[in-house]
C-alpha cells in the first residue's frame, strides 16, 4: 500500500476537543472547550424558528448570502470605522477556522514562513504545516505576555510570508496595546509581511483595555486580513458562521479557496443570525457586563482557593499555575483532574511551543451556578491530588 501524506505526521488530535470527551466520560464541569452553557439571544433563536419554514434550505451564494454579507458589513463598518463593501470585502465561512485557513492557504505558498506568536491556538500551527508554510514562534512573555522586539525583529528578518496575531489572545487573555500593534505593523511593512488576525473575542475586553482592529492601523489594509465569526459574540459556537474582512484583491482569492473547501456555510443558519447582527450598541455592552461579571466571580473563587492564575485582559479564559502538584505532563494532570476532582481543563503545553508543564487553561463561559459547582469541587483539589 501507498504511504499517507506526512503533511499530518506532526499532529494529534486536537487536546482542546479530546479533552470535552475525558470531561464527559467522567460527568466533569466542562471548563475546557471553550463554549457557553447558556441559550443565545432570544431574537435570533426566534428568527431560527421561523427560518425553518421558509425557503432557506438551499445554498446561499458560495462567499455568504447578500443580506448576510450586508448586514455583517453594516456592523463591522460601525465598530472599525471603515466603510466595508459586503460585495467585494466580505467573505462568509464555516467558523474563523475555515476563515483563517482560507486566509493561510490564500498568502502563502510552499516554503514560505509565517511568525506565530507562543502561546497560540492550537490550529494555527496546524494551519501553516499544512499550507506548506513554517511556522516561526516568538514567544510571549508572562505574566503580561508582551512581546521582545528584539526577538520579534529576529523572526521578521526571515522574511516571513505572514504573521499570525490573535487579539484579544486565546489562551492567556491578552489585549495587545495600540503601541503594540503599531510595532507590529511598522516591521509587517518594513519586511512585507502579511498580518492574518483572528479577533474572534473582540466584544469581549475587560476594562480599562481596548480592542484595535490591526487593519484600522495607518497603511495597514492593504495587508491585513481580518478573520471572526459570529460564535463567541452571540454564544453559537455550533453555527460555524465565520468570516474574512480584506481588500478586493484578497477577497477574489479567498473566494477561490473557500469555494473549494466548503463551498458555503448554512444559509438558514446565515439568515437568522441576521437578527444579531443588527443588534445596538447596547448588546455589546450588555456583553463586556457579564463576562465581567463572570470573570469577576470565577477569579475571586480561584483566590480563595488559593491557586495562582492569569488576570484576563480580554476573551474568557484563565491559565493556572498547578506547578505546586509537581506532576511532569500537564495532560496526565488535566485527565487525574477531570476523573478526580470533576472539573475538566486544557494542558497548556498544547499552547505553547516552548516546554511550558506547569499551566492549564480554564474557561468561565458559563451560567453562575456552573462556576460555582466548578469552584466547588476545585476547593478540595489539594485534598485530592496531592503532590509528587
Amino acid at each position: 500500500m501507498p504511504e499517507l501524506s506526512n503533511r499530518t505526521s506532526t499532529f494529534t488530535d486536537s487536546v482542546i476537543r479530546r479533552m470535552t470527551r475525558i470531561s464527559d466520560e467522567y460527568n466533569a464541569v466542562n471548563l475546557s472547550q471553550g463554549f457557553p452553557d447558556f441559550f443565545p439571544p432570544r431574537e435570533i433563536l426566534d428568527r431560527l424558528c421561523e427560518v425553518t419554514n421558509e425557503d432557506f434550505h438551499q445554498y446561499s451564494i458560495t462567499w455568504g448570502a447578500l443580506n448576510f454579507r450586508e448586514a455583517l458589513a453594516r456592523k463591522q463598518s460601525r465598530f472599525m470605522g471603515r466603510d466595508i463593501n459586503p460585495n467585494t470585502e466580505v467573505v462568509v465561512t464555516c467558523g474563523s477556522t475555515e476563515a483563517m485557513m482560507a486566509a493561510m492557504m490564500s498568502v502563502t505558498n510552499p516554503g514560505d514562513k509565517v511568525i506565530v506568536f507562543s502561546p497560540f491556538y492550537e490550529n494555527y500551527g496546524a494551519d501553516t504545516i499544512l499550507s506548506g508554510a513554517d511556522p516561526i514562534y516568538v514567544p510571549l512573555h508572562p505574566p503580561e505576555f508582551n512581546f521582545n522586539v528584539d526577538e520579534l525583529e529576529t523572526a521578521f528578518k526571515q522574511k516571513p510570508k505572514a504573521l499570525v496575531l490573535c487579539n484579544p489572545s486565546n489562551p492567556c487573555g491578552k489585549v495587545f496595546t495600540r503601541e503594540e500593534l503599531l510595532i507590529i505593523a511598522g516591521m509587517a511593512e518594513k519586511y512585507d509581511t502579511f498580518v492574518i488576525t483572528d479577533e474572534v473575542y473582540e466584544h469581549i475586553i475587560y476594562e480599562p483595555y481596548k480592542h484595535t482592529y490591526f487593519a484600522t492601523l495607518p497603511g495597514m489594509w492593504d495587508r491585513t486580513i481580518s478573520c471572526s465569526s459570529l460564535s463567541k459574540t452571540y454564544s453559537i459556537t455550533g453555527w460555524r458562521l465565520g468570516y474574512v474582512i480584506a481588500p478586493p484583491h484578497i477577497i477574489d482569492v479567498i473566494r477561490k479557496v473557500h469555494d473549494f473547501l466548503t463551498v458555503g456555510a448554512a444559509a438558514p443558519l446565515q439568515e437568522a443570525a441576521i437578527k444579531g447582527l443588527e443588534f445596538g450598541d447596547e448588546y455589546y455592552k450588555e456583553l463586556q457586563m457579564k463576562y465581567t461579571q463572570k470573570r469577576d466571580l470565577f477569579i475571586k473563587g480561584l483566590d480563595d482557593i488559593g491557586l495562582s492564575h492569569t488576570n484576563p485582559q480580554g476573551a474568557y479564559y484563565v491559565m493556572v499555575d498547578i506547578s505546586e502538584f509537581g506532576f511532569d505532563s500537564d495532560l496526565e494532570f488535566c485527565e487525574v483532574m477531570a476523573r478526580d476532582v470533576g472539573v475538566g481543563a486544557v494542558p497548556g503545553s498544547s499552547f505553547f511551543r516552548e516546554p511550558v508543564n506547569n499551566l492549564v487553561r480554564l474557561h468561565y463561559a458559563k451560567v453562575d451556578d456552573t462556576l460555582n459547582e466548578a469552584l466547588n469541587r476545585l476547593s478540595d483539589i489539594r485534598k485530592i491530588i496531592k503532590p509528587r
